[in-house]
């Protein structure tokens, strides 16, 4: 867990964290334990199992929960006993409490599952999301390479993923970082589906800016 500013950066593994600063917020949680708070907000990328996973969300989703999440992850979501599920795709925003939410745009420009095909294509509208939080502006990235919308964001924190094969390399990321120039970055997509803590290291090592590589959590 990281502390900044008093909100509290909890990595779940893989792109999940838990966000807390008067709200529980969730995000992508996957292959997680059984003993973690309710959630007030869970943002859901896209439908992928390793971002979309029901067993990892009933585990922290209770009736007052509202769920952001991408369109094609709607039918799943509706399953599961949350108070709402709202849907945004790239360019929307929406308020839940004090939670205010951007979604924007994740996707591939050269990790392929096959020759012109992508992993995450555009047209798909995946998300990643900018949470502002007690006025800190926090960039979950979601699955995604370093794509020309990312100038635009300019967040204070980015959780960005490092590990390459379906997202950013370290090399990548680091031109990402870049970009968006964060005060504050921790590096994601690492330890489970693919990717291992080498790839955060060496990230860091690319990088001026303050890089926290986070131990998994629950």
């Amino acid at each position: 867990m990281y502390n900044y500013k008093g909100i509290k950066i909890t990595w779940l593994g893989h792109d999940g964290f838990r966000i807390q600063n008067g709200q529980t917020i969730y995000v992508d949680p996957f292959q997680i334990g059984g003993n973690h708070p309710k959630a007030d907000v869970v943002l859901v990328s896209h439908e992928h199992f390793d971002h979309l996973s029901p067993d990892d969300l009933k585990k922290i989703i209770g009736p007052n929960t509202v769920i952001i999440a991408h369109h094609q992850s709607h039918a799943e979501l509706s399953k599961l006993k949350a108070k709402e599920v709202k849907i945004m795709k790239p360019g929307d925003k929406i308020k839940v409490g004090k939670l205010e939410v951007e979604a924007v745009p994740a996707y591939n420009l050269n990790k392929f599952r096959e020759p012109g095909k992508v992993f995450h294509p555009k047209e798909d509208g995946k998300l990643g999301f900018v949470l502002t939080v007690n006025g800190v502006r926090i960039y979950h990235a979601g699955d995604t390479d370093q794509i020309p919308e990312m100038k635009g964001i300019k967040p204070e924190i980015a959780l960005l993923p490092v590990s390459g094969t379906y997202v950013m390399t370290a090399n990548e990321a680091a031109e990402a970082v870049a970009s968006i120039n964060p005060k504050l970055v921790i590096p994601m997509h690492f330890g489970a589906i693919v990717g291992e803590r080498k790839d955060a290291e060496s990230f860091k090592k690319l990088v001026a800016c303050q890089v926290e590589i986070l131990e998994k959590e629950g």
